[in-house]
């Protein structure tokens, strides 16, 4: 590992641009941090590439447009499968949740980039907007009927007592289940991937026989670069699957 660097490094969070602080509120500095800037450079980003292809459409759609499509259905069918056509009514709550965390992934794994998802923080606000969401869907929906979803039918009355916790507890715990796998997995790729690229500058700085061993690490680098990038789409895909399982679960927790 390279003297004085951390693979933990890459997750700091550090204002950039300037040393003053933007403004102050409830008597905190507030500044623009790498990871705000990011988060905008993703939103700008997903909106460039979903709204432009639209507009200039053609009857032969482009690499663009047929990228466009292609995420659109593809979340689409996620949600019909998941949900059912009912769940179709919150699509774009669904497929904006989707691209945000997509395209966090993708970017933070640009050269001197920062990965947004890999801040709990980040990934239990995204889950909390899920948990809140489908919490009051239930309550508008099926008014005191959610509450069945607390007792699954066929349960004799003899253990009420106790499935109705563990239900309570395991629906309480769906905000941090959901934060802290995509939080983990982003974590531990960028730190495994940190830890090979500094050993392969150890290798090579150490000259020699130690040139020729540096081959190993980076073999391991591009393997895990590769693997970071299909954890990247599949964190996206299993976050979106199971915000409409909980969509749906709302929807018909009466009919438990």
């Amino acid at each position: 590992m390279a003297a004085g660097h951390s693979p933990m490094e890459q997750f700091e969070v550090k204002p950039v641009l300037q040393q003053e602080p933007l403004f102050q509120l409830w008597g905190q500095d507030i500044f623009l941090t790498n990871s705000a800037l990011w988060m905008i450079i993703v939103v700008l980003a997903a909106t460039a590439l979903l709204t432009l292809p639209v507009r200039m459409a053609g009857i032969i759609p482009g690499r663009a447009q047929s990228v466009a499509e292609l995420l659109y259905e593809f979340v689409a069918k996620i949600v019909t499968d998941m949900a059912g056509d009912a769940g179709m009514r919150y699509f774009p709550l669904i497929f904006t949740l989707f691209c945000f965390v997509l395209f966090s992934n993708l970017l933070g794994m640009l050269p001197y980039s920062f990965t947004v998802t890999s801040h709990i923080i980040v990934t239990f606000a995204l889950a909390m907007v899920v948990f809140v969401f489908t919490t009051l869907l239930g309550l508008w929906h099926n008014g005191l009927g959610f509450f069945k979803i607390f007792l699954p039918s066929g349960v004799p009355w003899w253990l009420w007592w106790l499935i109705i916790p563990i239900e309570i507890i395991s629906y309480l715990s769906r905000p941090i289940s959901l934060s802290v796998r995509l939080f983990a997995n982003m974590l531990a790729g960028h730190t495994m991937l940190k830890v090979f690229a500094g050993f392969v500058v150890t290798f090579i700085s150490a000259g020699g026989a130690f040139s020729a061993l540096s081959i190993f690490p980076l073999l391991g680098a591009v393997a895990v670069t590769a693997l970071e990038f299909l954890i990247a789409f599949l964190q996206a895909y299993v976050f979106t699957v199971l915000t409409c399982i909980y969509i749906n679960d709302a929807l018909h927790a009466g009919e438990h």
